[in-house]
């Protein structure tokens, strides 16, 4: 099969067309004709060997999400798929094992249907950026009626979350350049504050004490800690786990630990309405997401180098 993939770390200009061996849908897995990827922040980790690559040899193919139709069905657990539906899957990068490709294997608990009604390429943002948006608000642990601040929230995990805490019942303050302001409010937001590097003084205007929690999607760092009350936590992102000042607890968003954790099945008693996916998240909660501009790589047969490389280069002028 045809991928793109990399032999060396670098720039955009080291992504190269591979020819790989078929895989085969082993127990308890399944094999999606991929007919769309998305290229997100963490493909250019993986490029530029930052991450996914240290457990396994070049060469190595990006990728971690992405949306087609089940052609091979591995023994073992069911879950009510079947050759030609048509799918969305995350995918937990390992060498040749990614998203940029013809086909791709995954566990059959990270693979849901597509909402009737959505696109494949709408469909592919959604299951990293998803649970990324979903893993980084369980972190936060912030109760009904707390406030929770998001930067990015014009991009996939920004935006999604913004929904997704609006379904958790917290208040909203997010931020976004002019020209998305009001996607970012249309998406749910209480508060649309204008993006930059004062960010954080301006939530302490609208919310003195400082937010419950921080998803730091647009990667702020610590300058944006300022938007936290004492106590508080931040949901980032490439870091680790640590205590700052005033007690603030910044947890690592690792999305692999929710890979076969699928929330958002669009199976039997979902619904997809005008442009929103409903469902049930697997804690029980309901989830409403309406998907959100993404750059996407979209391929009939496979997605053409030239136009991942460019995407590679837009992705790292932009937020999660």
């Amino acid at each position: 099969m045809k991928a793109i993939g990399i032999t060396e770390f670098g720039g955009p200009e080291v992504l190269r067309v591979l020819d790989l061996p078929m895989p085969e849908a082993g127990p308890g897995e399944i094999r999606i004709r991929v007919h769309a990827a998305t290229v997100n922040p963490v493909d250019a980790m993986v490029r530029q060997g930052m991450a996914f690559v240290h457990d396994a040899e070049p060469p190595y193919v990006p990728g971690m999400e992405a949306a087609g139709v089940v052609e091979q069905v591995g023994d073992g657990k069911d879950r009510g798929l079947s050759v030609g539906d048509r799918v969305m899957a995350v995918s937990v990068v390992s060498g040749t094992h990614g998203a940029y490709a013809e086909h791709l294997v995954v566990p059959a608990e990270s693979v849901v249907r597509i909402p009737r009604g959505a696109s494949e390429v709408e469909a592919a943002t959604l299951p990293m950026n998803g649970l990324t948006a979903r893993m980084a608000l369980d972190l936060l642990a912030i109760p009904a009626n707390g406030t929770v601040a998001i930067t990015g929230a014009a991009g996939a995990v920004g935006g999604y979350a913004v929904q997704l805490a609006k379904v958790d019942g917290l208040r909203v303050v997010a931020d976004a350049a002019p020209q998305d302001q009001q996607l970012v409010s249309d998406l749910g937001a209480d508060v649309v504050l204008p993006r930059g590097a004062d960010f954080q003084e301006l939530v302490r205007k609208e919310v003195p004490n400082g937010a419950d929690g921080l998803i730091d999607a647009a990667r702020l760092g610590e300058a944006a800690a300022r938007a936290v009350r004492d106590g508080g936590r931040i949901s980032g992102f490439g870091g680790r786990d640590s205590t700052g000042e005033r007690g603030i607890l910044t947890k690592a968003v690792y999305v692999p630990a929710y890979a076969r954790d699928a929330c958002y099945d669009a199976g039997d008693g979902n619904i997809f309405v005008d442009g929103y996916y409903r469902g049930t998240a697997t804690s029980g909660r309901e989830v409403e997401v309406r998907f959100t501009h993404h750059w996407t790589v979209r391929d009939g047969r496979l997605a053409v180098l030239r136009q991942v490389a460019d995407s590679h280069v837009a992705r790292e002028t932009v937020g999660m």
